[in-house]
C-alpha cells in the first residue's frame, strides 16, 4: 500500500517508518498516497487530515487531542474512513477493556498516566478514553518526566482491597502492530471517524 506518514521524524514515526516498509508498504508523498497516517501534534493533525480527505485519501490517526466531531463530519462528507486510536499498543487496549470490566464491580477508581516530558497533552488520550469506559468521572493524575515512554495504571479501591490494572510501554515499537492492523482493516470501516483499536479486535 502507498502510505504518507506525517510525523516520520518524530519519536513514533522513526520507529513506524521502517515497520511499514518491512510490512511491504511504500512511503510516498500525499499526492500519490492510498492512505495517510498521522503521528504529529495536536495543532497540526486537523489540517493534515483535512488535506488528505480533500484528496480522497482515508486516514489513520495516532495523534490525540483533536476535534473528533469535526474530523468525523469531514470524513462523512467525503465518504471516507478515518480511524483514530488513543493508543496503538495492543496491551493498552486490553488494559482498558479489563478496567471497563472491573468498574462494574469496583466503581471507585483513579487513573495515573505517565509519559515523557515532551508529550504535549495532559491527560493523555488513553487516560481520557479509559475514564469514559469506566464511568464515574475518575480523577486522572498526569506525570511528565524524562525517561518515560507511555505508562498507565487504573486503581480500583474498595473496603480492604485494591485492584491495580497497569500497562507499560517501554519502546515505541509496541505501537507498530496496532497501526498495521488499522491499515489492514481501514477499508472495512464505514465513512466517518471510528475510534478505538478495540473496534478492530
Amino acid at each position: 500500500m502507498k502510505v504518507t506518514l506525517n510525523g516520520c521524524g518524530g519519536k513514533v514515526g522513526r520507529v513506524l517508518a521502517p515497520a511499514l516498509e518491512a510490512a511491504g508498504h511504500e512511503l510516498v508523498d500525499l499526492d500519490a498516497a492510498e492512505v495517510m497516517i498521522d503521528f504529529t501534534t495536536p495543532d497540526a493533525v486537523e489540517a493534515n487530515v483535512g488535506a488528505a480527505l480533500e484528496r480522497g485519501v482515508p486516514c489513520v490517526i495516532g495523534t490525540s487531542s483533536f476535534d473528533e466531531s469535526k474530523i468525523d463530519a469531514l470524513a462523512q462528507e467525503r465518504r471516507l474512513a478515518c480511524f483514530h486510536a488513543p493508543n496503538f499498543a495492543l496491551g493498552a487496549v486490553l488494559m482498558m477493556r479489563f478496567a471497563e470490566e472491573a468498574a462494574r464491580h469496583l466503581p471507585r477508581a483513579e487513573i495515573i498516566e505517565l509519559h515523557n516530558e515532551a508529550k504535549k497533552d495532559a491527560p493523555s488520550g488513553t487516560a481520557k478514553a479509559t475514564a469514559r469506559l469506566i464511568g464515574g468521572d475518575p480523577t486522572i493524575h498526569s506525570v511528565r518526566l524524562p525517561g518515560l515512554v507511555a505508562h498507565q495504571e487504573v486503581l480500583f479501591g474498595d473496603d480492604g482491597q485494591l485492584l491495580t490494572i497497569r500497562h507499560d510501554t517501554f519502546s515505541r515499537e509496541a505501537f507498530a502492530p496496532g497501526v498495521l492492523l488499522a491499515l489492514e482493516r481501514l477499508d472495512t470501516l464505514p465513512p466517518g471517524l471510528t475510534v478505538g483499536l478495540d473496534k478492530l479486535l
